[in-house]
């Protein structure tokens, strides 16, 4: 456990003083419930401190980063960095699920790679590296991991008009989305879409909602089709 804490804190680049802060920031209510933890166990508080975190310094970055955007343009900027899909694939970056503590039936059932999971978990991050090392530490971290290379990564912000945008580029060419399977309990579904490219699948994704779920179909799809400009 130690010597997994130790890796993951060089792959951040970030040293906690108080390394319990960072054990809870990787610990699913999963494992808490299963430990008898009750909610102060779990990385949900922390991931409640760590969003308001992130939407501020988001706020900043990109006000300053548009000074001739309206502010309609900006929240959609904003939305867009920070949304599931986004977080998703910044925590898949550092190999956040690698680390993650889980109970063992959402360990079994793809927790560690699960959006809605790996996505909380990075802003659970963001919070206990705010508690431990201050603003300017959890500023340094989401500017390096998250807000970094955004003009690369806005292709996949909004994976679904990405693609759109990358198949009517091609004439005849067809796309939809399919719901494969909705699972769990109502408080805590998991949805796994398909997008389909003339009836032929060429990305599947799961999310906390179908809507991610199709936005994370569609990222996958990206990531396998040539880019056209």
């Amino acid at each position: 456990m130690e010597t997994d804490m130790n890796e993951f804190q060089n792959r951040i680049g970030y040293r906690f003083r108080d390394t319990s802060l960072l054990k809870q920031a990787l610990t699913h209510s999963s494992l808490a419930n299963e430990m008898h933890l009750g909610h102060m166990g779990s990385n949900e508080r922390l991931e409640f401190l760590g969003d308001s975190v992130l939407e501020l310094v988001s706020s900043e970055f990109f006000y300053q980063k548009f000074p001739l955007f309206p502010e309609g343009d900006l929240t959609k900027r904003r939305a867009a960095a920070v949304c599931e899909v986004a977080l998703a694939f910044c925590a898949d970056e550092i190999h956040l699920g690698d680390y993650l503590l889980l109970g063992k039936g959402e360990d079994m059932t793809g927790g560690r790679t699960r959006p809605s999971v790996t996505s909380d978990a990075l802003e659970a991050l963001i919070g206990a590296i705010y508690l431990d090392g201050g603003f300017q530490k959890a500023e340094k971290f989401i500017l390096g991991f998250i807000l970094n290379e955004t003009e690369e990564k806005s292709l996949f912000y909004d994976a679904k008009t990405n693609l759109q945008e990358q198949i009517q580029k091609t004439d005849n060419q067809k796309l939809s989305y399919e719901q494969i399977s909705e699972e769990g309990p109502g408080h805590d579904k998991i949805f796994t879409c398909a997008v389909l490219l003339n009836g032929e699948e060429i990305g599947r994704g799961k999310g906390s909602s179908k809507k991610n779920a199709e936005q994370m179909a569609a990222f996958e799809a990206l990531k396998k089709i040539p880019i056209k400009n």
